[in-house]
């Protein structure tokens, strides 16, 4: 059974404002791409990865004219996908979702958030557990003894997973805060909302982390997957705060039956003046070249190693098999600023 994780950059432009998908000349949000060679490049990629599940981040926009699932669903129609079954959680506040497009030949998958509900000012994690994700979290961001309210602009949607073979686990997809400090208009702006967003991250990464201990205490195998705009590493700050959120969210400090796993980041962890695996690539205007960065990760449980899982990043430069593959090379480059991960198990 192969699972994947998928940043596809604004894929919402490409339907209409009324969810009709937009298969014409007219500019994507990739650079010098049209909707229509996106779209095309996307299809090559999703069936490249012919994925039992897709967990989908930056998915198109659900609101009272158009609706994430039917969106999905039609691209699946239109690439010919036999993950071809959408569900999504929470809506977001922006204009990206997180959904999985699946095969329900294979799986069954279905919202299942966990936590209660709060009212405005929040709650903290306790026995109970963390509140649900569509609330708000409380925790003290700048150690001042006085927590601070935290939300997700993008909600992590947590699922219910049952496969063919008669697994039951739990999924939960990401996409947490960027850390990048948007609207900076001078360099000590840039570093104050830095810090900001560093903090808000973690918290994020730490309410993340309150629902997997639950769900490890609960025996049900898990993966946590998605883009979490983050890497140890990755910024100056990470200093002024001992851990990355991806520390955070594998539990390293936690005793080894209760980290999650992911190879990946684990590389990252023991070479961080090394070679790195990348799963993102941008483009720095200011600097004129390319930054490649690891933000896309899947993250399993230890009772899914006896599957043996075997971790896979679709990387146009460093995989072999994608850089060979010419179509399906350039169809990764026109598609996304991120490549898929996928981990196939034996399910």
């Amino acid at each position: 059974m192969r699972i994947a994780t998928y940043n596809v950059e604004w894929f919402g432009n490409l339907f209409s404002a009324d969810g009709r998908m937009l298969d014409d000349g007219g500019w994507s949000a990739r650079y010098q791409v049209t909707r229509a060679q996106q779209l095309s490049a996307l299809a090559r990629v999703f069936a490249a990865l012919d994925a039992d599940a897709v967990m989908v981040i930056e998915a198109p926009d659900d609101n009272h004219r158009r609706s994430t699932v039917t969106q999905l669903q039609a691209f699946a129609a239109f690439a010919g996908l036999r993950a071809r079954r959408a569900v999504i959680g929470f809506p977001s506040d922006t204009e990206q979702e997180i959904a999985l497009l699946f095969d329900p030949d294979r799986i069954s998958a279905e919202h299942a958030p966990m936590g209660a509900p709060t009212g405005k000012k929040g709650a903290p994690a306790g026995p109970n557990g963390a509140p649900r994700f569509d609330t708000v979290f409380r925790y003290d961001l700048d150690i001042d003894a006085a927590p601070e309210p935290i939300t997700f602009s993008k909600p992590p949607l947590e699922l219910a997973v049952t496969t063919r073979a008669g697994l039951s686990l739990r999924m939960i997809g990401v996409h947490a805060k960027s850390k990048a400090p948007h609207g900076a208009r001078t360099p000590e702006q840039a570093v104050r909302i830095g810090i900001e967003n560093r903090r808000k991250q973690l918290a994020q990464c730490v309410w993340l982390r309150a629902r997997v201990d639950e769900v490890l205490d609960a025996g049900t195998p898990l993966m946590v997957m998605g883009d979490f705009n983050d890497g140890p590493g990755l910024d100056e700050y990470e200093r002024l705060f001992g851990h990355s959120g991806i520390e955070v969210v594998l539990g390293l400090d936690a005793d080894s039956s209760r980290r999650l796993i992911d190879p990946h980041a684990q590389m990252a962890l023991s070479a961080r003046m090394g070679a790195q695996p990348a799963s993102a690539r941008f483009y720095l205007v200011d600097q004129k070249r390319y930054f490649s960065a690891l933000l896309d990760y899947i993250m399993l449980s230890p009772d899914l190693m006896s599957k043996r899982p075997a971790w896979r990043i679709w990387h146009p430069f460093d995989d072999p098999e994608c850089w060979a593959d010419t179509p399906l090379r350039e169809a990764l480059l026109a598609a996304s600023d991120h490549f898929p991960v996928s981990v196939d198990l034996e399910i």
